[in-house]
C-alpha cells in the first residue's frame, strides 16, 4: 500500500497539527514496513521543530518536494495530479484545508469544534468560512480521524457526520516527555530566570485556552496566602507557549491585579526545553474551555508533575483519575483547585504516581496502529489487496 500524508503541515505555523503529523509518520514508519509513505513537504514553508530529513532513515519513507504552499488555490489544481502520478492508493489530510478533488480516497484528521461551541470568539465571517471548509472536506473526505470521542461526538452533532464514517483515534506524548534529570531542570530554570517554585501552564493564550480566569484564580490565592500551607507568595505563575498578539487580555488581567512580580510569560519556549520545563514545575494547570485532546496535560504527566485540569470536553477523557479537576467557567472553583494542589505535597505525590502510570496508556505506536487500521479499511473498501 502506498500511503500520501501531506506532510506540509509540519511547520511552526501549526505547531499542534505539525507535531501530529510528523509523530504519526515516525510512528508509522516503523509499523508499517510493508507500505509505503509518501509524504508531500514544501522546504520553504518555516519549520523550526522537525526534521523531516530524518524520516529518510526509513526505507518505507519517501519524501516528496512540493513547491505549493498551504491555503493555495495551487494547491487544488496541482495536488490532485501529483498523487495520481506517485500512484497513492490512499491520501490523508492533517487539516481540513484541503485538496477537494482527488483521484484517490482521502483521509481527514478532526480536532475540534471550537468556532461552532464559542462563536463569539470568531468574526462572523471567519465562522461561516471555517464552517464551509469543514463541510467541503467532510463531504470529499471517504473517512475521518477524530483525536478523542469528545470531537467525534461533536462532528456528529455539529455537523451532522455519520457514526460509520469517523473514528477516534486518541494522541500520545513523545517518547522524549519524561522526568528529567536535575541537572536539567536547574540548566532551563537558570536560562528562563525561574523561581525554585512554579505553576506551569503550556498552550496559547487564544480566548478558549481561558487564561485570564486562570490569573483570576491566582490572584485570589496569592492574595490569600494564608489559606495554604505552603504559602502561595513563595509561587510563580509560568505561563508559556505561542502568543497571538491579538490577544492581550491575560497581559492586561495580570497588570490589573498587581500580579506582574509572580506571573510571568515566556512566550514560545523550544521544543528540547519542555521536558525540563515541565519536570521543574510544582503544578502543571491547564484551564480551557475546550479541548480536542488536550495533549499538554499528557506531557505534564509524563514528566511526573501533578496536574489539575478542567472538567470540561476531552480533558476527563485525556487524564481520567489522574488529575484534580475544577470547573473552567467557577474561578473559586479553580482557586480552590490550585490552593489544595499546593498546600498538600501527599496529594502532588500521589497524582504524580497515579499521571506517570496512567500517561503509559497512550503511545505513538498505537496511534499509529490503529491509523493504519483505517488505512487498509479504505483500501479494501476499494477493492485493494492489502
Amino acid at each position: 500500500m502506498r500511503v500520501g500524508v501531506d506532510g506540509r503541515y509540519i511547520q511552526d505555523h501549526f505547531p499542534g497539527i505539525g507535531r501530529y503529523t510528523y509523530s504519526l509518520i515516525n510512528a508509522l514508519a516503523s509499523l508499517a514496513t510493508d507500505d509505503t509513505l509518501v509524504v508531500l513537504y514544501n522546504p520553504a514553508l518555516p519549520n523550526s521543530r522537525y526534521d523531516l530529513t530524518a524520516l529518510t532513515r526509513y526505507p518505507n519513507v519517501e519524501l516528496v518536494r512540493l513547491d505549493v504552499p498551504t491555503f493555495s488555490l495551487a494547491e487544488q489544481l496541482r495536488l490532485p495530479s501529483v498523487i495520481s502520478r506517485l500512484s497513492c492508493d490512499v491520501f490523508h489530510s492533517p487539516y481540513y484545508v484541503k485538496p477537494y478533488r482527488l483521484p484517490v480516497l482521502s483521509i481527514l484528521t478532526l480536532y475540534d469544534v471550537i468556532p461552532t461551541r464559542y462563536p463569539a470568539y470568531y468574526p462572523r465571517r471567519t465562522r461561516l468560512l471555517i464552517r464551509w471548509l469543514h463541510r467541503l472536506a467532510l463531504r470529499t473526505a471517504a473517512h475521518c480521524i477524530a483525536i478523542s470521542e469528545t470531537t467525534r461526538a461533536d462532528f456528529v452533532r455539529y455537523y451532522g457526520l455519520a457514526p460509520q464514517r469517523i473514528t477516534a483515534i486518541p494522541l500520545a506524548a513523545d517518547e522524549h516527555f519524561r522526568p528529567a534529570e536535575p541537572a536539567a531542570i536547574a540548566a532551563v530554570r537558570g536560562r528562563y530566570s525561574l523561581p525554585p517554585h512554579y505553576v506551569l501552564y503550556l498552550g496559547s493564550n487564544k480566548p478558549h485556552k481561558n487564561l485570564p480566569r486562570l490569573i483570576d484564580a491566582f490572584s485570589r490565592i496569592t492574595h490569600h496566602a494564608s489559606q495554604i500551607t505552603h504559602h502561595a507568595s513563595r509561587f510563580t505563575l509560568v505561563i508559556a507557549g505561542a502568543w497571538d498578539p491579538r490577544y492581550p487580555e491575560p497581559r492586561q488581567r495580570a497588570e490589573v491585579s498587581g500580579l506582574e512580580s509572580v506571573v510571568r510569560f515566556l512566550g514560545p519556549v523550544p521544543e528540547g526545553d519542555l521536558p525540563a520545563l515541565y519536570s521543574g514545575a510544582i503544578a502543571f494547570v491547564f484551564p480551557s474551555l475546550y479541548e480536542g485532546f488536550g495533549l499538554p496535560v499528557l506531557e505534564a504527566m509524563s514528566c511526573g508533575v501533578p496536574v489539575a485540569c478542567s472538567n470540561t470536553s476531552s480533558l476527563p477523557e485525556i487524564v481520567g483519575q489522574a488529575a484534580l479537576t475544577f470547573d473552567p467557567a467557577d474561578v473559586e472553583d479553580m482557586a480552590a483547585a490550585l490552593s489544595r494542589l499546593l498546600s498538600d505535597a501527599g496529594l502532588r505525590a500521589e497524582l504524580r504516581q497515579r499521571g506517570l502510570e496512567w500517561a503509559q496508556r497512550f503511545s505513538w505506536a498505537e496511534t499509529a496502529r490503529r491509523t493504519l487500521e483505517v488505512y487498509h479499511g479504505l483500501c479494501v473498501l476499494a477493492g485493494r489487496k492489502v
